[in-house]
């Protein structure tokens, strides 16, 4: 262990010693997983290191985590109906998430990382995060009789915090948790390096094996609600995807149940122009998580996580990827809340916007289940976002959402028949990954094994693989 004495501190001595302090925090040596090339072992990665999904299911249900209720919204079905096709309209539910201790999905995330941390004998956990993880490892390691310190990226360089990221920051706090509210920029990696160090906190990554094994409880509780509620699988899921744990785990909850031919579609909020690292930008945008700015870096290309080796691999999973505006969210939000009863929060909304375009393009007797929820509160509302985005320059207008430029406006539908998922480029992004594979490493000359594991990794084939490669 290095003497705290003696250490140097200095950025780049700090981000030298990364691999060494997140072995130290995380408990797991990857390179026991390396090929020594593009490739490592993912499944045995997850199997070794994780645990089994009895297991989880009683840990989570030991901290009051999962058995959530599945709803069919009824009066959002029939309003896509009358936008859909003769004979269109699928029926629309919604895996209700914020029924979680912390609000969240992420509570399943966790309180598996946080039960491994206590196992393990560490005295506290530390998580690098804006979103509702923080606030869910907060409540686990208050229930776990852990310490808790939640790193933010809160400010632009004025001072100025976005409102729900302040508002996560009250939640942490609530549950007993240090808050460490930082500016944007790459001094959130090199703190949370510090801390970690300094502290020798267990790092409850949201991208290690814990964090997204514990999602797969979401998708094989889905599958047997709606079983047991249906007699039938859905034929699709949609996810809200940012970092991918998400979609990741939800899919493989699904294929453990005997799902494997449910559809995967992931949704994400297009913020497309936004540098998500951009000082001048942070504040432009009116969602934290759940848009592209995460969801299109990590989908092609997951290692750009806070761990080695990152447990989310959603392109694995992905069979679509749609795209939703901001405008149309905010709408969604309001639908609801004012059809369904139902007040939530922007994150699981975004799904929602997606599905209600998608449904009406689905047959009448078709199921599609948005899989997560998320509990809203005072900076995560409608009229506080709506508010910040006028105070920093964004024009709020009523009209077509396909007009929306992130950054300079929020275009609320004129009515919802205006409110529809845009298609991303599967092959594109399938290509991306690749393009990211060869370049990011340096290796011009992949093995089998290399082969093998980016055609798994982009659910394409090794012919693919090898034809991007050609090409690069």
């Amino acid at each position: 262990m290095v003497n705290l004495m003696t250490r140097v501190n200095s950025y780049n001595a700090v981000m030298a010693r990364k691999s060494e302090i997140m072995k130290a925090s995380v408990g797991i040596d990857y390179q026991d997983f390396e090929s020594g090339g593009i490739a490592f072992d993912y499944e045995r990665m997850m199997r070794e290191t994780g645990y089994s999904l009895e297991e989880m299911i009683k840990i989570q249900s030991e901290a009051g985590v999962g058995n959530t209720p599945l709803l069919e919204l009824k009066n959002i079905t029939t309003l896509a109906r009358k936008y859909a096709g003769p004979g269109k309209g699928a029926r629309i539910f919604l895996k209700d998430e914020a029924s979680n201790p912390s609000g969240s999905f992420k509570a399943r995330r966790s309180a598996i990382s946080v039960y491994h941390a206590k196992r393990l004998g560490y005295k506290g956990v530390i998580a690098a995060t804006s979103g509702n993880y923080g606030a869910a490892v907060a409540s686990q390691a208050c229930i776990r009789g852990l310490n808790c310190i939640i790193v933010q990226e809160c400010y632009d360089s004025k001072g100025k915090g976005q409102p729900e990221i302040v508002e996560k920051a009250r939640k942490c706090e609530a549950y007993g948790a240090e808050v460490v509210q930082l500016s944007v920029g790459p001094e959130l990696f090199y703190y949370f390096l510090m801390l970690l160090e300094d502290t020798g906190y267990f790092n409850a990554s949201l991208y290690t094996p814990f964090g997204i094994a514990g999602v797969e409880t979401l998708g094989y509780e889905l599958a047997d609600q709606m079983m047991k509620r249906e007699g039938r699988l859905p034929d699709a899921v949609i996810a809200t995807n940012a970092g991918g744990g998400n979609l990741t785990g939800t899919a493989r909850g699904l294929i453990k149940y005997g799902a494997a031919n449910v559809q995967i579609i992931a949704a994400s909020v297009n913020l497309k122009g936004l540098h998500m690292a951009s000082d001048s930008q942070f504040n432009k945008k009116s969602f934290t998580t759940g848009h592209t700015g995460f969801g299109m870096p990590f989908t092609t290309w997951p290692d750009r996580s806070d761990v080695p080796r990152s447990a989310g691999r959603p392109l694995r999973y992905m069979d679509r990827y749609v795209t939703v505006n901001q405008g149309e969210v905010f709408y969604t939000t309001e639908m609801l809340a004012q059809l369904e009863g139902l007040e939530r929060g922007p994150a699981g909304n975004t799904s929602l916007a997606a599905a209600f375009s998608i449904a009406q393009a689905m047959d009448r007797d078709q199921i599609l289940v948005v899989q997560e929820t998320e509990y809203t509160g005072a900076g995560k509302h409608i009229q506080p976002q709506m508010t910040f985005a006028r105070e920093n320059g964004i024009d709020i207008l009523a009209g077509n959402p396909k007009e929306e430029i992130p950054g300079n406006n929020i275009i609320l539908p004129h009515h919802p028949g205006l409110i529809k998922a845009v298609d991303l480029d599967m092959l594109d992004l399938r290509e991306s990954y690749v393009r990211n594979c060869i370049e990011n490493t340096g290796i011009k000359h992949p093995t089998d094994d290399d082969l093998v594991f980016m055609a798994a990794d982009s659910k394409t084939s090794i012919e693919f693989v090898k034809s991007v490669i050609e090409r690069i």
